[in-house]
């Protein structure tokens, strides 16, 4: 599936119980869809398709990296 099909997929589904079936239908499991939609929002052609849509997915995904990363630096 073309990276703009990952895309138009997170623009169209919101998370729930339905989502998540049809994520492992298309993609086969939700971590498989997380690293494409991850490679797609990085994509130059995908910016130019839709840039308000990538840049709040790309603040999400950072936002996320971020309170990961604290959360290991407590532990340490």
């Amino acid at each position: 599936m073309p990276d703009l099909e990952v895309l138009h997929f997170a623009r169209d589904h919101r998370a729930c119980e339905q989502t998540d079936v049809e994520m492992r239908r298309l993609f086969g499991s939700p971590a498989r869809y997380y690293q494409r939609l991850g490679r797609a929002i990085d994509d130059p052609d995908v910016l130019e398709s839709d840039p308000q849509l990538v840049y709040r997915l790309r603040r999400i995904r950072d936002g996320r990296r971020g309170s990961r990363a604290a959360r290991t630096l407590e532990r340490l």
